[in-house]
């Protein structure tokens, strides 16, 4: 439950430095990722949509499409970009043959948990420089930034 008492200054405040440290901090992170994957980058969106395949497996393209705040056509578009790049197959519903459900390939598990260990990685050698007060602050955050990321992916939101 959000504190009413809050100032809205002290909101605000928050809400700015949001919006600049995490897309500065995407940036840096996919920078570092970069010079070391040694596959070829995939575009932001085909990238967001295979995560979101990779962890709700059998995903139809409307409930993709929901999820990413896309419409169903660019969507789909994506899925036949990466369903050519062999990253991604499309599997008929055995109840609704109009339906298919989606899911990663072999290949796109295996440079998913690639790019997930490389980040993770960059990700632990920066935290390594913090102090153990800048940690703690982080850590306690985490169910905070967990909380803020489900409120914006609501419908509601």
């Amino acid at each position: 439950m959000p504190d009413p008492t809050a100032p809205a200054q002290e909101i605000d405040r928050v809400a700015s430095a949001l919006v600049a440290s995490l897309p500065a901090l995407h940036r840096g992170l996919e920078r570092k990722v970069s010079q070391e994957f040694p596959h070829p980058r995939l575009p932001d969106g085909q990238l967001a949509l295979l995560f979101l395949i990779e962890e709700r497996e059998g995903i139809t393209v409307r409930e993709t499409a929901e999820a990413l705040l896309m419409k169903p056509n660019n969507v789909s578009a994506l899925v036949s970009q990466l369903t050519d790049l062999g990253l991604l197959e499309r599997r008929q519903d055995t109840a609704d043959k109009r339906i298919a459900h989606l899911h990663p390939t072999a290949t796109a598990r295996e440079r998913l948990a690639e790019a997930r260990s490389l980040k993770e990685a960059h990700l632990a050698r920066a935290l390594h420089t913090l102090t153990e007060g800048q940690l703690d602050a982080l850590g306690a955050a985490l169910g905070a930034l967990a909380s803020l990321n489900r409120h914006l992916h609501s419908p509601a939101g």
